[in-house]
């Protein structure tokens, strides 16, 4: 590894309160690497999509959604991955590309379960893609991923639509029925590690699964009144790079695709956790709550080149207790 800690100071608060730091200090620096596995590899060339953690120049972050060809992504070696692909030019992945710049990857295929992911820097960037080095590779388990399978279909994006703190009835009816969304979120700053010298570890971006309905929203009150989303968390490998991330930092980017539309709503928000309460023990199979205040939303109406078919729902919503 780098000479930068596996885990900065939030991940290890939450590693602490779930009891699990002891056990993460000593496994952490054996399955976070500094370079690609060869089935990671495997994983990531095969793949017609590939989702993306960015920071804007206000340091927000934001999650977004790249589609191409199986094989748009490339890793020429270990260290490296190259995405033959480039955003478009209304996603805020598109100004945050620049050479230095921090990203997290993150590659899933549904109907296999299987995801894997990757923060690092961009190192090379042209007009035909990027190119991100590795400064950390690791895998995730197939738990809470719905499976389903994508079919390209003509593509014909209608303008993206930028919007504020409250959400617009597209964006609300879509995260009602929600299977899955993604989050971004990002390290503390440099100098804000325990010793006033640990840098920043860069952004990360997640994968989140329940059954439709498990994105609860509604608004601050007043007409100006932010929406609100509250999710769900259950329990999972314990790392805590989301959490995390957001205790230290608590600002979010959070993206939700609609699989029949190819619609895309990529939202900006502040970050809260809810540690216990009757809205807590009224969720099945949270461990805590994630809270996040919307700051502005952009609704992409069939910005994406794919569908999905229906889902096959993870094992662990049907059994009572989820793992």
């Amino acid at each position: 590894m780098h000479d930068t800690a596996t885990f900065h100071d939030g991940e290890r608060a939450m590693q602490a309160r779930a009891g699990a730091l002891e056990r993460l200090t000593a496994i952490g620096p054996r399955v976070v690497r500094d370079h690609m596995p060869d089935q990671h590899r495997e994983l990531f060339e095969k793949l017609p999509t590939l989702v993306v953690g960015s920071l804007d120049a206000a340091g927000q972050p934001w999650a977004s959604l790249l589609a191409g060809p199986p094989g748009f992504v490339r890793t020429p070696d270990a260290r490296h991955l190259r995405v033959n692909a480039r955003p478009d030019a209304d996603d805020p992945l598109a100004p945050a590309l620049a050479l230095g710049a921090p990203l997290g990857l993150l590659g899933l295929e549904p109907h296999t379960r299987r995801r894997n992911r990757m923060n690092g820097r961009v190192v090379d960037d042209g007009a035909e893609g990027f190119t991100v080095r590795v400064d950390q590779s690791f895998g995730n388990c197939p738990q809470y991923i719905q499976a389903r399978e994508p079919e390209w279909v003509p593509h014909a994006p209608l303008p993206a639509q930028r919007h504020g703190a409250r959400l617009i009835e597209p964006a609300r009816a879509l995260l009602a029925r929600a299977d899955t969304v993604f989050i971004a979120s990002a390290a503390p700053r440099a100098g804000s590690g325990s010793g006033g010298e640990e840098p920043s570890q860069g952004v990360d971006v997640s994968h989140r699964g329940g059954l439709p309905g498990f994105v609860r929203v509604h608004d601050d009150e007043g007409p100006q009144g932010a929406s609100v989303l509250t999710l769900p968390d259950y329990r999972g490998n314990f790392f805590f790079n989301t959490l995390g991330n957001l205790l230290a930092r608590p600002q979010a980017g959070l993206l939700c695709v609609d699989p029949g539309s190819g619609d895309v709503l990529q939202l900006a928000a502040e970050a809260s956790l809810v540690w216990d309460g009757p809205e807590l023990a009224a969720t099945p199979g949270a461990e805590r709550l994630l809270r996040l205040r919307v700051v502005s939303h952009l609704w992409r109406p069939g910005a994406l080149p794919l569908r999905w078919t229906a889902p096959q729902f993870a094992p662990q919503f049907l059994h009572p207790a989820r793992g």
